[in-house]
C-alpha cells in the first residue's frame, strides 16, 4: 500500500444499507418461527447497521497519529475537520443502532408475538432513520475516499528531494534524467498537471524526487488557499529542494521573477535550498564570466548532460539522510 488513504474501503450509502440489514433480516426470520424469528431479523438489521458503520470508521487513519505531509494534505483536498465530524456521526449511528437493540429486545421476549411483530416494526423504523439521519455524512466520506485515494505515491518517510521552479525551464527534464526508467507520472485532485515522482538509489538508499506543477511554479499570492496547504504539506516531505532557473528566459519569465519565486522558496522551507541555473549551454559565454549568474549554486544544461550527475549528487549531499539503525535489544 502506498499511502494510507489508498486502501479505503468502499462507503455504503444510506439507502444500500438499509436495504441490506431488512433484506437479509427477512430472510432469516423466514427460517425461524414466533419469536425466534423476530428476534432473529432484529439482532440481524441492527448487526449489519451498526458493524457496517463501525467499519467504515475504523478504516480511516488516525489524524492524529498520521505523517504531518498526509494530514496537511488531506485538510487541503478534503477538510480534517470536517471529515472528523463525519466520521464522528458515524460512529453515533452504529452505536445507536445497538443501542436500539438492546432496547426492543427484552419487549419483544415479554410481549405475545403480535406484539413483538409491533416492536420489531418500530425498531426497524428507528433504524432507517437514524442511517438516513448519518446520510449526508457517509455520502461525504465516500467523496473524500475518492479524493484522496488516488493521491501520487510520495512517501513521506523517504528522503526527498522537491524540484522547484517556473514552468518550462527544465524540472521535468531533469527528474527524467536523473531518474530514468523509475519515473511515474500522478496527479493530485486539486492539479491541472501532473505531478512527476521519480527514484534514484545512491549507496544502497532511495532517494524519491518530486516535481509539483501548479504548487511550487507559482509566487505564494497567486496559489489559492488548497494549492497553499498542499504546499504545506510538502514542507513536511522535502529533505532539501532544488530550485531550477532558465538565465535564457526562453521559459516565458524573466530571470528576475525567478529569482524571486527561489527566495520566496528559500524563506518558506526550513532545509537546504540549493539555486540552479538550467540551459547552460544557451548562455553566452560573456555572461559566463561578467558575475551575472554569481548567485548560482551550479550552471546545468539537460539537454546537454552538463553537471546534471553534480547537481543530483549536491541534492543528495543536501539531504543528509541516515537510516536509523535497528535497536541493539541486547
Amino acid at each position: 500500500m502506498s499511502h494510507p488513504f489508498e486502501g479505503l474501503p468502499t462507503t455504503p450509502m444510506a439507502d444500500e444499507l438499509i436495504d441490506k440489514a431488512f433484506s437479509r433480516a427477512a430472510r432469516t426470520g423466514r427460517a425461524k418461527s414466533g419469536h425466534d424469528a423476530q428476534n432473529s431479523m432484529l439482532l440481524t438489521a441492527t448487526s449489519i447497521i451498526s458493524d457496517n458503520l463501525e467499519n467504515v470508521v475504523t478504516a480511516w487513519p488516525d489524524f492524529d497519529t498520521l505523517h504531518p505531509f498526509y494530514r496537511n494534505l488531506a485538510d487541503a483536498i478534503v477538510g480534517v475537520d470536517a471529515l472528523r465530524q463525519n466520521l464522528s456521526e458515524v460512529m453515533w449511528a452504529s452505536r445507536k443502532a445497538t443501542d436500539i437493540r438492546y432496547e426492543y429486545e427484552p419487549r419483544m421476549r415479554k410481549s405475545e408475538i403480535d406484539v413483538a411483530r409491533k416492536h420489531r416494526k418500530q425498531a426497524f423504523a428507528r433504524l432507517a432513520d437514524v442511517v438516513e439521519e448519518v446520510g449526508d455524512d457517509l455520502e461525504a466520506l465516500m467523496h473524500a475516499r475518492e479524493q484522496l485515494r488516488v493521491l501520487p505515491d510520495i512517501r513521506p518517510d523517504e528522503p526527498t528531494i522537491a524540484v522547484a521552479g517556473y514552468p518550462n525551464v527544465g524540472k521535468s527534464s531533469f527528474v527524467n534524467a536523473v531518474t530514468r526508467a523509475s519515473n511515474r507520472e500522478a496527479s493530485y485532485p486539486f492539479t491541472t498537471t501532473q505531478v512527476h515522482v521519480g527514484h534514484v538509489e545512491h549507496n544502497h538508499i532511495r532517494y524519491q524526487l518530486i516535481d509539483t506543477p501548479g504548487l511550487l511554479d507559482r509566487p505564494p499570492e497567486e496559489r489559492n488557499k488548497v494549492e497553499s496547504q498542499a504546499v504545506s504539506a510538502l514542507e513536511h516531505a522535502a529533505d532539501a529542494v532544488l530550485v531550477l532557473l532558465d538565465p535564457t528566459g526562453e521559459c516565458g519569465y524573466p530571470l528576475d521573477a525567478q529569482r524571486s519565486l527561489r527566495d520566496d522558496i528559500e524563506e518558506l522551507f526550513d532545509v537546504p535550498v540549493l539555486s540552479v541555473f538550467n540551459k547552460r549551454d544557451r548562455i553566452e559565454a560573456a555572461s559566463l564570466d561578467d558575475g551575472s549568474f554569481e548567485d548560482a549554486d551550479f550552471l546545468m544544461s539537460v539537454t546537454e548532460g552538463t553537471n546534471v550527475d553534480t547537481v543530483l549528487e549536491a541534492a543528495i549531499e543536501a539531504v543528509d539522510y541516515e537510516p536509523e539503525l535497528p535497536i541493539d535489544e541486547g
